[in-house]
């Protein structure tokens, strides 16, 4: 995606992209600290409007605060668009995309009295910090675990697939042994114990009562430790496989022989290997 503008761009323009979208300048550093000095605040102030003692006392000024970087967030946004050859692209692409729903919730909620606390979306523009701060390495790292989890995925599906089956046959048989009088009054609510049990979670909303239950339970949670440890093993062996050697250049000549159109020879052979004429 072509951002700078063209060659033909009044000097303006030239310089506030530099300034926006470059680091490698002081005044390009600098904005870009400033900006997520700002977006820490911002996102700050969301939280903390969500505390109902913080937002009784001091809900006025949070909500000037919070209109203020909305205001600041829309002109850096309206700059961006400004200054890039195509504005088009730029707002479709996935950094375009998170800087417009940094604004976005600010103004729905006139509509949405709630809609402000999806402002905490703003904590994605701390995604900058990688360009800012020359972290690519980070990034090259990421995708080493990405390209692990993708080599890894069929396993994992087929683990997947294997748990929830248990937790069906595990949850039916639940439901059959403990019953609707303690709590069990679903196959599907009786799967959900299942599910809440094998990962170790154990809400607590639901518990066995009988003694079969029981014992059925606690085979399912001694099951969950050795289950849980199954997906990060699979992770770890792919992470920890040397990467694929280069393919060997090729051992035969590329040509054929010209009497039978035999092919496949060595890279030091005079004669055919089939017919015995000359290659």
């Amino acid at each position: 995606m072509e951002l700078q503008p063209r060659s033909t761009a009044p000097g303006w323009q030239n310089t506030t992209y530099r300034i926006i979208f470059e680091s490698d300048t002081r005044s390009g550093r600098a904005f870009d600290i400033v900006l997520l000095v700002a977006i820490v605040l911002s996102v700050a102030t969301v939280m903390l409007d969500s505390v109902q003692t913080v937002r009784t006392e001091f809900g006025t000024y949070l909500q000037v605060v919070e209109w203020f970087f909305t205001g600041l967030f829309l002109l850096e946004y309206l700059a961006r668009l400004l200054v890039v050859r195509r504005p088009l692209s730029y707002a479709l692409s996935l950094l375009g995309i998170i800087d417009f729903l940094a604004i976005v919730p600010s103004l729905a909620a006139l509509l949405f009295v709630t809609s402000h606390y999806l402002l905490a979306i703003r904590t994605l523009r701390l995604l900058r910090v990688f360009r800012i701060f020359k972290l690519g390495r980070f990034v090259g790292e990421g995708e080493f675990i990405v390209t692990a989890l993708k080599a890894s995925r069929f396993k994992i599906l087929v683990f997947l697939t294997a748990v929830f089956t248990l937790a069906i046959v595990v949850g039916t048989l639940m439901y059959v042994v403990e019953g609707g009088q303690n709590g069990f009054t679903s196959i599907p609510r009786s799967i959900y114990w299942a599910i809440v049990t094998v990962t170790t979670v154990g809400y607590g909303d639901i518990s066995p009562h009988t003694i079969a239950g029981q014992t059925l339970a606690s085979l399912l949670m001694i099951l969950g430790y050795a289950i849980i440890a199954v997906p990060t093993g699979i992770v770890s062996a792919q992470m920890a496989m040397p990467a694929a050697p280069p393919k060997p250049a090729a051992t035969v000549k590329p040509a054929a022989c010209p009497a039978c159109g035999a092919t496949g020879h060595r890279p030091e052979a005079a004669f055919c290997w089939q017919c015995g004429g000359r290659v």
